[in-house]
């Protein structure tokens, strides 16, 4: 199922999905780090996943990505990323002023807060999603990565590309007290080959 195949309905329905899927996530960010998280509307569109590195801009910054994958009813891959310097700077927030001589020690404990705070984004999505359709979807462990976009993008398109050709990507804008400017992130859903069909028929639009 290709985008120009979609009805605008169809596409305004994958909107909706997405919209609300994104306001849950920053709900639960705002839990995990005690203060208020402030979300811009978010945008939602349906993409090709070859696509995608043309649509985020430099391929050279660098992000910071978390992966989980769905299954279920409506099996799916979704990503969250992060500028690199603002995900760093939620892990300050996140770990404080803990202290460590062992630097190894302590970059696994900066990972694997952002590792939480993509879990908690992406499963806030995903648990929206299951309330939104009443899809059973148990997900993975996250597993997190540090790159260019560039590179991050080409992993993604050549891994998810082989289970399947289109991406729901979320975009918007947080606000976090404590930060210094915005957190930009992104939401990519990938559903596996025919699973749209199954989604846009649990949304009353296929």
């Amino acid at each position: 199922m290709e985008k120009e195949e979609l009805s605008s309905l169809q596409l305004d329905a994958l909107r909706e999905v997405g919209n609300i899927g994104a306001g849950h996530a920053a709900t639960a960010l705002s839990g995990l780090l005690n203060r208020p998280v402030d979300m811009a509307v978010p945008e939602a569109r349906l993409v090709p996943i070859f696509d995608l590195a043309e649509l985020y801009g430099a391929a050279e910054s660098l992000i910071c990505a978390v992966l989980i994958r769905a299954e279920g009813d409506f099996s799916c891959n979704l990503v969250f990323m992060m500028e690199e310097d603002k995900s760093q700077e939620l892990a300050d927030l996140l770990v404080g002023s803990f202290c460590c001589d062992d630097e190894e020690m302590l970059y696994q404990l900066r990972d694997s807060a952002l590792s939480e705070v993509g879990n908690i984004v992406l499963g806030a999505f995903v648990n929206s999603l299951s309330a939104f359709t009443g899809f059973s979807l148990p997900v993975s462990v996250p597993a997190i990565a540090h790159d260019m976009l560039g590179a991050l993008l080409d992993v993604v398109v050549a891994i998810y590309g082989i289970s399947g050709d289109m991406a729901l990507m979320v975009q918007t804008s947080l606000s976090v007290k404590g930060l210094d400017g915005e957190l930009s992130g992104q939401i990519l859903m990938v559903p596996d080959p025919g699973k749209l069909p199954i989604l846009l028929g649990k949304l009353g639009v296929l």
